[in-house]
């Protein structure tokens, strides 16, 4: 590979899926995360800047050199090296967090779960659901679609050793809070994939202006919160947890097939009903066997 083609893509020369151009504005510090996520007035503005973030030194350090060096496996392939961009449709009315892209998976490939053994559970699961249009996400471009669902992460960088810092987290979280804030006119289900999503995404929610319990409830895989109703809506979305389809927890059996199904069926059958809290409780209790209620990620 040339010495040109190593390290991360620049924005706005023809990768495919690249929200950002050479004349988007660069965030470098906390502040101008604040400020550049505050002021985007759509997805795809949102999704941009998000995209060259360097607020993070460790987290821009790491994600580079890992692009630099590449998996032997990817030796001959070009790496995306940059902050994570959303994935599906503006206007979804469900949502699925994550913790961080992967170094090799999302790192590499441009796309959210995407190229990595974690990315396969999910696609394959969120089709099956009918919330993606292809079982497989492979590479930016590839064709794959989400269908009424977006996926996003609490950090955008991939961190090293797949471990984010608190401070990195809290760095990252106005683009969260910016994405909830547009979704929220139709926002119905929430699926957090793991602890450390579920615990960025409370503060998320409250800045982004949604009710929230009164007491934060503990995370366990098929936990069930009922967000309170916003003005003008007769629901709240319905905030659903999953464990993380790690390649620790799929290959102990931690999480099943099944059991990510029955959570993404949740969720898409509930933003489906509009939002019937009775209908979705029926859904949930219908397949309760195949949720481990034991709290981890």
């Amino acid at each position: 590979m040339p010495d040109d083609e190593r390290g991360p893509v620049a924005a706005g020369t023809g990768w495919p899926g690249d929200p950002a151009t050479a004349t988007t504005p660069v965030a470098l510090t906390a502040g101008d995360v604040v400020a550049l996520a505050g002021a985007a007035g759509g997805a795809d503005e949102l999704d941009a800047c998000a995209s060259v973030c360097r607020a993070c030194p460790r987290l821009v350090d790491w994600r580079e050199e890992v692009a630099r060096v590449r998996r032997a496996a990817y030796a001959g392939e070009r790496y995306w090296g940059r902050p994570m961009p959303s994935f599906g449709p503006p206007d979804a009315r469900v949502l699925v967090v994550g913790l961080a892209p992967a170094a090799h998976g999302g790192n590499r490939t441009g796309r959210i779960f995407t190229g990595d053994r974690s990315g396969d559970w999910l696609f394959a699961a969120l089709y099956r659901v009918g919330l993606a249009a292809s079982p497989t996400s492979t590479a930016a471009g590839d064709g794959q679609r989400l269908l009424d669902a977006r996926i996003t992460a609490a950090v955008r960088c991939a961190p090293p050793a797949n471990k984010p810092t608190p401070a990195e987290r809290d760095v990252c979280r106005p683009w969260l809070v910016r994405e909830l804030e547009l979704l929220r006119p139709r926002l119905r289900a929430i699926v957090v994939l793991g602890g450390f999503a579920w615990q960025a995404l409370w503060p998320a929610l409250a800045d982004a202006g949604f009710g929230l319990p009164p007491r934060r409830p503990a995370f366990g895989h098929g936990a069930r919160v009922e967000l309170p109703a916003l003005a003008g809506a007769p629901a709240g979305p319905l905030l659903l947890g999953c464990y993380h389809p790690s390649q620790q927890n799929t290959f102990t059996g931690r999480v099943t097939a099944a059991m990510l199904e029955d959570v993404l069926g949740a969720a898409a059958r509930h933003a489906a009903s509009g939002g019937d809290q009775d209908a979705s409780a029926r859904t949930v209790q219908s397949r309760s066997s195949a949720l481990d209620p034991t709290e981890g990620s």
